[in-house]
């Protein structure tokens, strides 16, 4: 029988964590992201969830304690939002240099200061380079369903995966969710094995003080580098690309739902004009979308579900015969542009595509975009020069 539930994106992490059977939480209560760790603590207080709830004093605490425990074998799980995920920024090399399978959900929220408890995305965007994969939901279920796969992801990939959804856009609002069954769950993420991790029975030396060259070790075997590290991550994040895409197609045949792998797309058959994005901003898009086709402008919808690794030939892929590419993104990378937008110029670029590209940056703070101003931005971008801006910006 299917379980369909109104619930809102912080309580289908929630769930989505409970149905991964994870065995460590650790976090620190910050808007908007408090409710999902909250529903976490009260599942376990509850026994519904065979897990430990570390209670921790800082941001910085709860993903060092993750690491750790991830360390050890258990299957782990923390959320943060804005000036929280900055404050673990330092654990988030971390967890990433030590090639962990730690999974985070960033609900995301603007960076202070001034303070806003609203939506953007500049919290998770700022942690682009810490050598995390990220991934970006467009509703409720696909929050509770990329967070399932997150899992999967990271254990076969040893990299750490946070999941992106916006504060109080989703993470507030309640729609149907379709929770799948735990033996279903259990099918396409068994247990971890550990084999990679700390054993007890052996000796080893964590995280030691690392040399620029690669070096013998006491049997005379030649050991990496710093540098040979960082290649090796680099080298398995571009390898990530594929394990997402296939994960998504695996979650597909078992759950009878996908979400596009590293992109999606709607109505891109015909389209000569794009409209790009993340998030739920991607979907308020797809509505402007179509009320350009009624007034003639053949335009589709390309969503970026993973933004780290960079989607750059899937991207060159689907926007490979369009006229012109407008970007929206709740995000400045300050003293240039949008990041996004900068990252697809670049993608674009080395495929040997020049379409007219337009980057507008919206929605800082939580201000509303609207289909309607969407439509009024892709349209002058079509029909004049292409154009860098913010939108709606009042002084």
């Amino acid at each position: 029988m299917t379980d369909i539930r109104i619930i809102n994106a912080n309580e289908a992490a929630a769930l989505a964590a409970q149905l991964c059977r994870v065995q460590v939480v650790a976090a620190y209560p910050i808007t908007p992201q408090t409710p999902v760790t909250e529903d976490l603590a009260a599942m376990i207080e509850r026994g519904d969830l065979k897990a430990e709830y570390l209670t921790v004093e800082s941001e910085h605490s709860a993903m060092a304690a993750v690491v750790a425990a991830s360390q050890v074998g258990a299957r782990v799980f923390t959320a943060t939002s804005a000036n929280g995920l900055l404050y673990m920024h330092e654990m988030l090399h971390w967890a990433a240099g030590s090639r962990v399978p730690v999974v985070t959900a960033c609900v995301n929220r603007g960076v202070g200061a001034p303070w806003t408890i609203l939506n953007d995305q500049q919290d998770s965007i700022a942690q682009r380079d810490t050598g995390w994969m990220q991934l970006y939901c467009r509703n409720n279920q696909e929050v509770l369903d990329t967070i399932i796969q997150a899992y999967r992801i990271a254990e076969q990939m040893l990299i750490p995966v946070m999941v992106c959804y916006d504060g109080f856009v989703l993470s507030h609002t309640n729609t149907p969710v379709e929770v799948p069954d735990q033996e279903d769950v259990d099918r396409f993420l068994p247990p971890t094995d550990g084999k990679h991790l700390i054993q007890e029975q052996e000796r080893m030396n964590l995280n030691p003080l690392i040399l620029s060259d690669p070096r013998p070790d006491a049997s005379g075997e030649m050991k990496p580098g710093y540098m040979e590290f960082r290649f090796r991550l680099q080298e398995d994040l571009i390898s990530s690309l594929d394990a997402i895409d296939r994960t998504d197609k695996e979650y597909g045949r078992q759950f009878g739902r996908v979400w596009g792998g590293l992109v999606w797309e709607y109505r891109m058959n015909d389209a000569r004009h794009a409209l790009v994005s993340m998030g739920s901003l991607a979907s308020e898009c797809t509505i402007a979308a179509d009320t350009m086709r009624k007034q003639g402008l053949r335009t589709g919808v390309v969503g970026i579900r993973a933004y780290r690794p960079f989607p750059a030939e899937a991207l060159a892929e689907t926007l490979r015969r369009v006229e012109t590419v407008a970007v929206f993104e709740k995000d400045i990378s300050y003293g240039y542009g949008g990041a996004v937008a900068s990252d697809l110029k670049a993608a674009l670029f080395d495929a040997n595509l020049r379409p007219r590209l337009s980057s507008f940056v919206a929605g800082l703070g939580g201000r509303d975009v609207r289909p309607e101003q969407i439509v009024q931005a892709a349209t002058d971008a079509i029909l004049k020069e292409p154009t860098s801006r913010w939108m709606d910006v009042r002084l």
